[in-house]
């Protein structure tokens, strides 16, 4: 995840990394510039299109379009942040999680059992960050199966371990004390698993690509005749705007990867190691 100053706006602009949609649409963006160009000769300078032809009247058209692919535009930009920012609320409630029962079970367990959870919890954060990013590996610590599902064999060894604390001497209430966040871990995989699951459905996102294809591609069939040569980088200007939204949010719309706008997972299951560390060490 990209680290910045939200308030040193200004430095933005001339700011260029790997994410930015610019790189990947550049070759684009000439490619349409030269098409605009093109379209704008033969109209203007090649076929005289008289003043009177209807393509003249065919603006009412693309505004009417342009409102519509906005309203889509957005509903796709709102539905890919909210995947992000349920997956780092879910993340979170890992975090919190995490330090709930490492503090309940420096109180209520043995030094053996202090020791088991001390490596057992953050062990679930790291490999919850591996299977959401399906690198899975060979040399946890624990005795898992990675051929099967490993953060389901932590938590199950987890909550086995919880039925023996204190060598089994904890009361009913206890047990339950802890069993919230014990039964947390499951469900918050669980949730991560939907969102990395559970795409935008695939002919929302194919139409709205053909939409701002033929949106963009129809304009200078109209706009020549206001614009003439102008028009370059005006529809340029217009696909960058358009396609942008749309690469921000397939890329964002799965929290859980590589991407330079993901979750920061590594970080956190850092910080649940450290934390835990210094309850439980």
């Amino acid at each position: 995840m990209i680290s910045y100053k939200p308030k040193d706006w200004f430095t933005f602009l001339f700011r260029f990394h790997k994410s930015d949609t610019l790189r990947e649409l550049f070759p684009l963006l000439i490619g349409i510039g030269i098409y605009g160009a093109l379209i704008t000769w033969l109209l203007l300078d090649y076929i005289h299109v008289p003043d009177s032809s209807v393509i003249h009247k065919t603006n009412v058209v693309h505004t009417t379009l342009g409102f519509v692919l906005s309203l889509l535009l957005a509903f796709r930009i709102n539905s890919a942040y909210d995947r992000w920012w349920e997956g780092r609320k879910l993340w979170g409630s890992l975090v919190n999680n995490s330090r709930n029962l490492a503090i309940k079970v420096k109180h209520l367990g043995t030094a053996a059992d202090v020791d088991f959870y001390n490596k057992h919890i953050p062990l679930y954060a790291q490999v919850l960050k591996d299977h959401l990013r399906e690198t899975i590996q060979n040399d946890y610590d624990a005795k898992v199966d990675i051929t099967k599902h490993v953060p389901n064999q932590v938590a199950s060894l987890m909550i086995e371990r919880s039925y023996h604390l204190n060598d089994g001497k904890l009361n009913t209430g206890e047990l339950m004390s802890i069993n919230a966040e014990l039964m947390s871990f499951t469900d918050i995989c669980g949730a991560c698993e939907r969102i990395k699951n559970t795409p935008i459905p695939y002919n929302y996102g194919v139409f709205i690509k053909k939409f701002i294809f033929f949106f963009v591609m129809s304009l200078p069939l109209t706009w020549a005749f206001e614009l003439h040569y102008y028009i370059i980088p005006i529809i340029a200007f217009v696909l960058y705007v358009l396609a942008s939204i749309e690469l921000i949010a397939e890329e964002i719309e799965n929290p859980f990867g590589f991407d330079e706008n993901d979750l920061p997972l590594d970080l956190i299951a850092g910080n649940i190691k450290k934390h835990i560390n210094e309850i439980l060490g």
